[in-house]
């Protein structure tokens, strides 16, 4: 099933303060677990019971990348998990330099944190990851979530401008860059992506979250074969038997809304949504929307609550932050 939205209306969003003062993937803790050699950084939010939804992310993020207006609504029926995998951001040890070298890794942490089952969402390079981790553990992953990513060696996939690369390869981003790479050029899309922007703020000014430059070009060079066909999803794509729900924007300039087609063409049971006016960065440009589509189609949690305190639905194991 194909769906390609039509907003008539600005979406509404509330104030970032607002958004902020009730935010409870803002107010989560950071803890830690060691796995191996590897010390993974994580926070673990929202209601208890159900399945666990572990977020990957984007190439050159951290947890502190997410938009909390996102993880709000996606924590209001289940717990969510944001972590950073292996050499990024406060997570410890070497970054893998493949995918599947990253997928190894998320699940290594996966299942130390004791989980026999999750959902998984991944954007962009982390939806790369999750597609390689639904291959390799078919049984660990109930649900899948695929967001503005691609499964590698596509044929006649349109390339990327070569300013993407450009842009994205800057030691440091502005505003600009990242209106640039998530965003269109109108004005209500370049409106939300800075209230995105502002919304990533109340954690990055503080926590000056960042992946190392080791790190960045591991992941490039991940990206590279990946996108090349080397030991890509693509031929494999038929073998993913959880549920898979592709989204994207239809004006993606880093990875072409062709791969996301691509995507739910090939996987037996995929559905695709498209988001208008929206780039790569949709699914915080229309927070909201994509929140409520994503717990739709993960369906009801089994043990729906209010959201507990942290401490109340961390598994065992865990370490406090020093």
């Amino acid at each position: 099933m194909v769906m390609i939205l039509r907003f008539m209306d600005r979406p509404v969003l509330p104030e970032d303060e607002e958004v902020m003062s009730g935010s409870i993937s803002h107010q989560a803790a950071t803890h830690y677990l060691d796995v191996d050699d590897t010390r993974f950084a994580y926070r673990l939010f929202g209601s208890a019971g159900g399945t666990p939804l572990v977020l990957c992310h984007r190439f050159r993020a951290t947890m502190d990348h997410w938009d909390p207006a996102l993880l709000d609504i996606l924590a209001s029926e289940g717990p969510v998990i944001v972590f950073d995998n292996a050499g990024v951001g406060f997570s410890t040890g070497r970054a893998a330099d493949s995918i599947a070298g990253m997928a190894a890794a998320a699940a290594s942490f996966i299942d130390a944190l004791g989980y026999k089952q999750v959902d998984l969402l991944g954007w962009s390079l982390g939806g790369t990851v999750a597609q390689q981790l639904a291959l390799d553990r078919p049984q660990l992953v109930r649900r899948l979530v695929l967001a503005g990513t691609s499964p590698g060696g596509v044929p006649d996939s349109p390339r990327a401008p070569d300013k993407v690369w450009q842009v994205a390869g800057k030691p440091v981003n502005d505003d600009e860059d990242f209106l640039y790479l998530f965003f269109t050029e109108s004005a209500v899309s370049r409106e939300l992506g800075l209230a995105s922007l502002r919304r990533l703020d109340r954690r990055l000014l503080e926590s000056r979250a960042a992946v190392a430059l080791e790190s960045v070009q591991r992941q490039a060079a991940a990206i590279g074969a990946w996108g090349a066909g080397k030991n890509s999803a693509y031929d494999r794509l038929h073998e993913i038997k959880a549920p898979t729900l592709v989204a994207n924007g239809v004006h993606d300039i880093m990875t072409h809304a062709y791969n996301s087609y691509v995507i739910s063409q090939r996987v037996p049971s995929a559905q695709l949504i498209l988001y208008p006016d929206a780039g790569h960065g949709f699914l915080f440009q229309y927070p909201k929307q994509f929140g409520k589509h994503v717990l739709e189609f993960l369906g009801p949690p089994t043990g729906a609550g209010e959201p507990q305190p942290l401490t109340n639905i961390l598994p065992a194991h865990h370490k406090e932050k020093p």
